[in-house]
């Protein structure tokens, strides 16, 4: 019983009193541990804590910024404008929007409504306007240029009540209107014409063909020419055997007999008549009958006249009775054709057919032998040095046109043009075509023209040879009047704003890319090209809110 007592505080004494040795070592072993543990626990965790860290200076940043990206030319070292100093309407720094600032650059005076010219702060009217470095000189020459192209052509007009000419384009600078797209060119001159194009043909001078025929019945002889030849006038087509003819020429030699018969009779009575050995009625009688040869001679040679056939009585009257006979066989003739003639018959029949006009036969309707009269076309023969253009007008293009105004004709399959002068403009209106038929004359030397060629004609209303232009894409319609952009006179001045300034337009005839402007712009400014539609738009949409108050 005491052993068991005695021997038990023994062993809880061992067991709660450890020995120095083994209670020290264990303690240095656990928090060498804990230190790796938490040097690798920090060394994991270590990239995380980087990126959170990252992603707070990110936040504070765009707290602090208003969440705004920053501005390409801010990425490129380019000056960066404040954000307050910013006009968003006009895209410039506020500070230097001269729209919201008047008084950065004020406003040209305002000239207004030009009644003659239909647009505002005219340039011809009031050349200081022009954005040139010198206040130009309009003469008088260029005022009445300005006030033929107004009347001419109807053209479309302007609205006096549009006041965009008021407004000015700006740009923060030269850069920025390289990068908005924005392009340029001088105005300049270059010959323009204004025309009315229609489709027409060339056809004969009808004033200047001639259809030929026998002036009597009878048979084809002979035919000297041919189509295609040319021939003059007076020169012999064809040889007729007419008997009328014949029947003619013996009324003459008839006539002719007569009449010196009774020429003797009288030169012989009237001495004996005045001495009274004969009774004075004879004498008379012989006188009448001279009088009725003289006549009959006078009839015949008229008649003769008629076939075409000229007779030189005095020196018919020389001649012998044989010669008579030989000098009307022959009337008509030339000497080319009398020994031809003279061998093969002794007719007397024979009337020439003779050109009328100097030309070229362009119809032949006969052989030799035929028997024709005189209804019935033998030869059709056009003088083709001179030809007519025939064109159909619309109704609303007719109103301007009028007899002297030039004409320009491209016939099909040729690359040159032919020019003539209106010389007719038809009263009526074709019922058909509801069109307005026009005729020009034009010279055809060469005779390059041909009959019934089908072309485009060009009717000249306006040419000027040096008409102010700018290339087509400059001219804008804003809705209500025609406008272009000008660059400012000072845009290379150092520190000046780089402006373009609107101006309505009077355009007038576009061809060829460019675009003639009667009245906005002078030679020697320069106006927008590319890039002049976005402008238009850009103050069209300014137009539409209340604007900026940026500097206000």
């Amino acid at each position: 019983m005491n052993q068991a007592t005695i021997h038990q505080p023994l062993v809880e004494h061992q067991t709660a009193t450890p020995s120095p040795d083994t209670s020290t070592e264990p303690s240095k072993l656990t928090q060498g541990n804990r230190f790796k543990q938490f040097i690798l626990w920090f060394v994991g965790t270590l990239p995380t804590i980087v990126v959170l860290a990252a992603l707070g200076g990110v936040a504070w940043m765009g707290h602090h910024s208003d969440w705004k990206i920053p501005k390409f030319s801010a990425i490129f070292g380019e000056t960066e404008t404040e954000a307050d100093d910013w006009c968003a309407v006009h895209n410039v720094p506020g500070s230097e929007c001269v729209e919201c600032i008047s008084t950065l650059l004020p406003q040209e005076e305002d000239y207004g409504w030009c009644k003659e010219h239909g647009l505002h702060q005219c340039p011809l009217c009031h050349p200081n306007v022009a954005e040139l470095k010198e206040t130009p000189e309009i003469g008088e020459d260029i005022l009445a240029a300005a006030t033929f192209a107004m009347k001419v052509h109807d053209r479309q007009e302007n609205d006096e009540a549009d006041k965009l000419y008021r407004t000015r384009v700006q740009f923060a600078s030269k850069s920025a209107v390289k990068k908005a797209g924005v392009d340029f060119e001088l105005v300049e001159t270059r010959p323009m014409t204004e025309f009315v194009r229609t489709s027409g043909e060339s056809i004969y001078d009808e004033t200047r063909v001639a259809q030929l025929a026998s002036r009597v019945p009878g048979s084809v002889w002979r035919v000297e020419k041919s189509v295609g030849d040319r021939v003059q006038k007076g020169e012999v087509l064809a040889l007729i055997d007419a008997m009328d003819v014949g029947k003619t020429k013996s009324e003459l030699l008839d006539s002719l007999a007569r009449s010196d018969f009774q020429a003797a009779t009288v030169k012989r009575l009237k001495p004996l008549a005045e001495k009274q050995i004969i009774p004075g009625s004879q004498l008379l009688e012989a006188e009448t009958a001279l009088q009725q040869a003289s006549i009959g001679v006078r009839g015949a040679e008229q008649a003769l006249d008629n076939l075409g056939l000229q007779v030189d009585l005095v020196a018919l009257r020389r001649l012998s009775e044989d010669q008579r006979v030989g000098y009307l066989k022959f009337l008509g003739l030339p000497g080319s054709l009398r020994k031809t003639v003279e061998e093969t018959t002794s007719t007397n029949n024979l009337i020439p057919v003779v050109a009328s006009l100097d030309g070229v036969i362009v119809d032949r309707k006969t052989t030799a032998g035929e028997v024709v009269s005189p209804s019935q076309m033998l030869f059709r023969i056009a003088d083709t040095s001179h030809m007519w253009l025939r064109f159909n007008v619309a109704l609303e293009d007719a109103t301007y046109l009028k007899v002297g105004q030039a004409v320009r004709f491209l016939p099909d399959g040729t690359k040159e043009e032919v020019a003539g002068k209106i010389s007719w403009v038809s009263t009526s209106v074709n019922r058909q075509t509801r069109t307005i038929e026009v005729r020009a004359n034009v010279e055809n030397p060469n005779g390059t023209l041909r009959n019934e060629t089908f072309g485009i004609g060009r009717i000249i209303l306006r040419e000027t040879p040096d008409a102010v232009v700018v290339p087509e894409e400059s001219v804008q319609w804003d809705g209500s009047s025609f406008v272009v952009f000008i660059r400012d006179r000072n845009y290379f001045d150092k520190g000046a704003a780089k402006i373009f300034h609107t101006r309505s337009v009077r355009p007038g005839v576009t061809a060829d890319g460019f675009t003639e402007l009667i009245a906005g712009v002078l030679p020697g400014e320069v106006v927008v090209t590319k890039g002049s539609a976005v402008m238009r738009s850009q103050i069209l949409k300014n137009n539409l809110g209340a604007g900026c108050t940026c500097g206000q």
